[in-house]
């Protein structure tokens, strides 16, 4: 519990800049624990594609193993890529020095980054990379501008630039918008759908890194409330018995 408390206290020293207003107009995301089959393929995913810059040291391999019901052989053999036990923690090999020469400043740990900003917010922020050579990585973000990270996913997604597009007004007239995000067709190796779908997967796995026994959690919640509603009628009924006996 220590070190969570303090991964929240590092994690917030960067909650100012990702507080700012948002006026990229956001898509709703909402992350279901209960789908194993999404929180795998998470998994898959940001052990490929985010591991190697952003860490998870406050949540274990075996854990995680444990609770998306992935065999510890095959978890090993597929998603530990730095040699380490299934016991230990989900550290990157990228030296904190390299990574700051590299990127400016160290990449951030990721295991509470969905208590930090919501499902929401992540969901489009991994979907609205785009070009931009004005930038150090040659990308930009609609939802975090200016960010200083390349785009991770941009092999998945394929090539995303920022023009205008049609949009219908009043029938049968339309307005050209500019501002907005044009995927270049057949550029990435997944659909827009397929992309969706995986960008939804990484954030729902991110989303039960921040607290993995939240379904725990929620499930004894519902134990403890009918136990205090029982516990409520016996103790009403009781007091009924008191007032007559007093009476």
């Amino acid at each position: 519990m220590k070190l969570r408390a303090v991964a929240v206290v590092l994690l917030l020293g960067v909650a100012p800049v990702w507080a700012a207003e948002v006026s990229w107009p956001m898509e709703p995301m909402e992350p279901d624990l209960e789908d194993k089959p999404s929180l795998q393929r998470g998994a898959m995913l940001f052990a490929n594609y985010c591991m190697g810059c952003h860490s998870l040291k406050f949540q274990r391999y075996e854990r995680t193993a444990d609770d998306l019901e992935i065999p510890h052989e095959l978890f090993t053999e597929n998603l530990i890529f730095t040699g380490a036990k299934i016991g230990e923690l989900m550290q990157i090999a990228m030296p904190p020095e390299s990574a700051k020469n590299w990127f400016g400043a160290p990449p951030p740990d990721l295991t509470m980054v969905a208590k930090v900003r919501n499902p929401e917010w992540l969901y489009n922020y991994l979907k609205t990379f785009y070009l931009d050579p004005e930038r150090p990585f040659g990308v930009n973000n609609k939802v975090f501008p200016n960010v200083g990270m390349p785009n991770a996913l941009h092999e998945l997604q394929g090539v995303q630039k920022e023009g205008c597009i049609q949009v219908p007004k009043i029938a049968p007239n339309t307005e050209e918008e500019c501002g907005q995000l044009v995927l270049e067709e057949g550029t990435g190796r997944y659909t827009p759908e397929e992309f969706d779908q995986a960008v939804e997967d990484i954030v729902n796995f991110l989303y039960y890194v921040a607290e993995p026994v939240r379904t725990e959690r929620e499930r004894l919640g519902i134990y403890v409330i009918l136990f205090l509603i029982i516990l409520y009628v016996f103790t009403r009924l009781l007091g009924r018995e008191y007032e007559k006996e007093m009476h």
